[in-house]
Formats: structure tokens, C-alpha cells, sequence
């Protein structure tokens, strides 16, 4: 499993998250972002986290995982 991953990102307050397909919005106090995610990865919102699933344990899918939580995580941060 990917390291990076497999890490669940905290959604502080004030940060709203919206989901339309694979489109993620990002919306705090400093503005928002979108960024369109691969469709074989699901991301899961639930109890103030983020969470990015892979459908297998293929190379491609391995390293969209960590990719697409980076960058969730750099929308969220930023």
C-alpha cells in the first residue's frame, strides 16, 4: 500500500469540501480551488477526513493514489 497514500487528510474548520463527479472544490477563508481527479480513484468524506481509495494493487493505481491525496492535501493546506 502507498504510504502517502493510504494517510486520511483533516479537514480543518472553516474549509468546506464539495464533490461534483470528479471534481473536488476546496472553499476556505483564503478562496477555493478544483481540481479534477482520476476516475478509478474514489475519494470518501466522512468524520472531518478525506480519504483517497485505489480500485487495485496495480502500478498505475499505486501511483495515482499518492498523487491525487498530495495533491487534495496541498488544496487543503493552501
Amino acid at each position: 500500500m502507498s504510504r502517502i497514500g493510504k494517510t486520511p487528510i483533516a479537514i480543518p474548520s472553516g474549509v468546506n469540501i464539495s464533490m461534483d463527479g470528479q471534481t473536488v472544490t476546496v472553499k476556505g477563508k483564503g478562496g477555493s480551488l478544483s481540481q479534477i481527479v482520476h476516475p478509478d480513484m474514489n475519494i470518501v468524506q466522512e468524520d472531518g477526513e478525506l480519504r483517497v481509495e485505489r480500485p487495485t494493487d496495480q502500478k498505475h493505481h499505486r501511483a495515482l493514489h499518492g498523487l491525487t491525496r498530495s495533491l487534495l492535501n496541498n488544496m487543503v493546506e493552501g
